[in-house]
């Protein structure tokens, strides 16, 4: 009895002892484990200190800081004015989320709402990030489809970092770069940095890359969403973020392997929607007629924003409103009317952001009416605006590829760009969208979504750029949406009768140089080919003619289209009525006259 007692009670004690022992190593693993956290805590970069410090905290502290991290000088007090006007961004409430996100990811989609401060406050909290990094440093590029946006976006950030235009903050457009060595922070179109990607292929001056405005799906866009998704693979350091307007971000999601997303609400207000009974047969009439109406009738202060779908409507538009505005008398109020198009005099461009005219002494209400191609849409954010005319078209690029033809027509627009057109007089208070078109137009006969631009484009300049960049099986190339086998065999034949390309499909040492340029594959060739038949300066001022949009100025073009046709019509009539040789031969002489004079 006594032996068993003792068994027990050694086999008690070792129990004891053996919990003692796992107790302490269990202690001993904690301790190991907090020891190793706080290592690691002291280690991390700043980077992710926003993460953990409360977002008031932040905002004071943002207020405190004296020196410019990038001059080594003072912030200058306008530097703090518009810092309170970020902090009260939407953008910012979310910026906890967003640093724990893109610190943890390599890559992810972000949807913010026009207004809500994504173009110009994701891209500096990026540059704070690959500062914090140790080892090499690394730019950011934010892609825009726009070269109005690139430039008037890099020119506000520039403001909001307190630094000058071309030096740490920076631009690239077709033909035009400000930046420097120095620029960490480079806003540019989707083009340059597919241009840029040809000469380094993985992009290594980038440490994070945007591609922002990404629902509009340009051409450029989608190829290099593709480029960057091979990137990342071969690249553990670089950031992709997709940024989006649209609430439809899944199927960015998915092409990126299900990485996460981040939605941002904007800062709207409601929009009251008003529908035509019946179809508009000119809508350009009926929008000019609504804008006079609004101008006229309505009581309450906010400017307008007209869409058109190009330089010409707009230009006509603007004129017609400034004169019959200036028939109606002293009593209506001051009206200051702006155009808006991608081919505007950067100075020009600038005027959007000019208040409106004040109120008159009979208390008549100055407005200013911007008329805008769909580049109001999401590119730019032109606060005051609390009226949107919408006649539902725009233009779009479509290509025949049975008769190798691409034609730039007048469609109609999407429900996703209807829905962006109406948010923009939601900005600042509630206001009034005046769709001119029915109700049943746009539940039934609008798409959901804008048809992508690589689906009706002629490719030529697509598989060439690819070809350059290393890319050669073309049909298993992970495009977001994969452009007709038929449209993709017509750029190769394309390519192969311009002698980029040989018999076997492989980039030859003309298609090298072809690439080189910015320009069609046939302007390029006849460029290089120029040089050979000695006429490089009589070339050269026929592809720049061509590659521009409008090179003649078109003041006066509606009376000048009238004049035409009532010059046209008399001289129909004098066929017709005039038979004498004398008179009919005068007739043909005046009217040659008067038409080369018009």
């Amino acid at each position: 009895i006594d032996t068993d007692r003792r068994d027990r009670d050694l086999d008690r004690d070792r129990g004891d002892h053996s919990r003692d022992r796992d107790r302490d190593r269990d202690r001993d693993r904690d301790r190991d484990r907090d020891r190793e956290r706080d290592m690691k805590s002291s280690s991390v970069p700043p980077k992710s200190t926003p993460a953990i410090i409360a977002m008031p905290q932040l905002k004071q502290m943002a207020m405190q800081q004296q020196i410019n991290p990038f001059t080594n000088l003072p912030h200058t007090p306008r530097y703090y004015e518009i810092l309170k006007k970020r902090l009260q961004l939407p953008v910012w409430e979310y910026k906890e989320n967003f640093t724990d996100i893109i610190t943890r990811h390599q890559s992810f989609v972000l949807v913010g709402e026009t207004g809500s401060g994504k173009t110009t406050q994701i891209p500096q909290w990026c540059v704070d990030m690959v500062r914090s990094i140790p080892g090499p440093k690394r730019a950011v590029a934010c892609t825009q489809p726009r070269r109005v946006a690139a430039m008037s976006v890099a020119q506000r950030v520039a403001d909001e970092m307190d630094v000058m235009l071309g030096q740490e903050v920076g631009y690239s457009i077709r033909f035009e770069d400000c930046s420097s060595a120095k620029t960490i922070l480079k806003y540019m179109t989707d083009g340059m940095l597919l241009r840029e990607a040809m000469n380094d292929p993985l992009l290594e001056r980038y440490g994070v890359i945007i591609l922002d405005e990404a629902h509009e799906r340009t051409l450029a866009t989608d190829i290099l969403m593709g480029v960057l998704k091979e990137v990342v693979r071969q690249r553990a350091d670089l950031k992709v973020i997709v940024m989006s307007a649209t609430l439809d971000a899944g199927k960015f999601q998915v092409y990126f392997d299900s990485c996460p997303l981040l939605t941002i609400p904007g800062r709207t207000h409601p929009v009251e929607i008003f529908y035509t009974p019946e179809p508009e047969r000119d809508y350009l009439e009926a929008a000019i007629r609504t804008v006079i109406q609004i101008h006229m009738c309505e009581e309450d202060e906010g400017d307008c924003l007209l869409f058109l779908t190009g330089q010409e409507e707009i230009d006509e538009a603007c004129k017609r409103i400034k004169r019959e505005v200036d028939d109606l008398g002293p009593e209506v109020g001051d009206i200051k009317i702006i155009p808006l198009y991608s081919t505007l005099p950067p100075q020009q461009q600038q005027r959007i952001f000019e208040p409106p005219p004040p109120r008159k002494a009979n208390g008549a209400i100055g407005r200013k009416v911007v008329v805008s191609t769909n580049i109001a849409e999401t590119s730019l954010t032109i606060d005051g605006v609390v009226f949107v005319i919408d006649p539902g078209f725009a233009k779009q690029k479509v290509y025949n590829p049975r008769i190798r033809v691409e034609s730039l027509l007048v469609t109609a627009i999407s429900k996703a760009s209807a829905q962006q057109r109406a948010g923009r007089a939601g900005r600042t208070r509630p206001g009034k969208c005046f769709r001119l078109y029915t109700e049943k137009a746009y539940k039934t006969e609008m798409q959901d979504n804008t048809y992508p631009e690589i689906l009706r484009s002629n490719l030529g300049s697509v598989v060439l750029q690819l070809k350059k960049l290393g890319i050669d099986d073309l049909v298993h190339f992970d495009f977001m949406d994969p452009p007709a086998p038929e449209t993709l065999m017509r750029a190769l034949e394309l390519l192969n009768y311009l002698a980029a390309l040989n018999d076997d499909g492989d980039l030859t040492e003309l298609g090298s140089m072809m690439a080189e340029f910015p320009l069609d594959p046939q302007l390029a060739k006849m460029v290089i080919a120029s040089c050979e038949f000695n006429c490089s300066n009589e070339i050269l001022s026929i592809t720049a003619m061509l590659s521009v949009t409008v090179f003649t100025i078109t003041l006066k073009l509606y009376v000048t289209n009238y004049a035409k046709r009532f010059f046209f019509s008399f001289y129909l009539f004098s066929q017709t009525f005039y038979s004498h040789t004398r008179i009919h031969s005068s007739i043909n002489e005046f009217y040659v006259f008067v038409w080369n004079q018009i």
